[in-house]
């Protein structure tokens, strides 16, 4: 199977490479000094779970010189998603697979209004990593685990293809009974620790562990969660427990990579995380205080850097 990983950072250079490294034929889709970093001395991986490096690389940022491609991982922010899909345009055939893996819960509409729905899958990812210089990915914290799933939750060929070339990979991955609720399960807990620790600007161990922000965490889940219900999607009950829960299991000193982004001066997933949920929550008339809050105390300093970024 002929994968394409399209954004190369810490998330599609970690899967990326360890696919490459079980011998799967992969392509990396990047640009800049990264690229470049990886065309000369390949795609290094530091990892807990072990260090690896690939070598030869197979890596471009032209798309237009990629055929015959099954499946693409989307792998970028959320905001570089429209663009992401023009991008991919041109290495689709009839039967290639689009599953994105970034944060958020409208990836897979984002994608499948650009390059149709037959096309995509809903896919998500858990996993802490990050460029630590470029051609070098550095994995810190969190079993990588990967779910995917089409969007009508109807077993299928091609996924089940694809399962088995993550797991012989030696990825945790599974089909999940339905890939909404999985999308939403990832979201509850990536809205509230990106909103908190931005806004805090401390490490998980430390906000988790003071009563006010804990406090904060609690409402804040309990917002997503009750969002998720008004969606439509049958979250479990024991979600906000169970999330909590895994949350406290997380190295103290893990940060999500939104709040990385802010605390950087980047531009971040903002407006993908606890803006979207804020936006949900207005058109279905559930009050979202806490992420109100996250989303406005933060939006100067996103708004600051996109301008700076431009």
């Amino acid at each position: 199977m002929h994968i394409v990983v399209f954004g190369a950072g810490g998330t599609g250079g970690y899967f990326g490479g360890r696919l490459a490294q079980a011998g799967e034929n992969v392509t990396f889709i990047a640009r800049g000094e990264h690229l470049q970093a990886m065309r000369e001395n390949g795609l290094q991986v530091k990892s807990i779970k072990g260090d690896f490096t690939i070598k030869p690389v197979v890596a471009t940022h032209d798309t237009y010189q990629v055929k015959n491609v099954d499946a693409i991982l989307v792998c970028v922010k959320t905001w570089q998603i429209p663009a992401a899909a023009k991008a991919i345009m041109p290495m689709l055939s009839s039967s290639t697979m689009v599953i994105p893996l970034g944060n958020g819960v409208e990836n897979p509409a984002q994608l499948a209004e650009i390059l149709g729905r037959e096309h995509i899958l809903g896919g998500l990812c858990q996993i802490a990593s990050r460029i630590a210089a470029p051609g070098v990915i550095q994995h810190a914290g969190i079993d990588p685990y990967i779910a995917f799933g089409e969007l009508d939750n109807r077993a299928s060929e091609r996924s089940k293809a694809l399962l088995q070339v993550f797991q012989h990979a030696g990825i945790k991955a599974e089909i999940p009974a339905d890939i909404n609720v999985a999308l939403w399960n990832k979201f509850l807990f990536i809205s509230a620790v990106s909103g908190i620790g931005a806004v805090t600007r401390v490490p998980i161990g430390t906000f988790r562990a003071m009563d006010g922000t804990r406090q904060l965490l609690m409402e804040a889940l309990k917002e997503c969660y009750s969002v998720a219900l008004a969606q439509g999607v049958r979250l479990p009950a024991e979600s906000i427990n169970n999330t909590l829960a895994f949350i406290d299991s997380l190295p103290p000193g893990t940060m999500a990579s939104m709040q990385r982004d802010i605390m950087a001066g980047h531009p971040s997933e903002l407006e993908a995380q606890n803006g979207a949920i804020v936006r949900m929550g207005r058109q279905l008339n559930v009050s979202t205080p806490v992420h109100a809050l996250l989303y406005n105390c933060l939006l100067p300093q996103e708004r600051l850097a996109r301008s700076e970024n431009h």
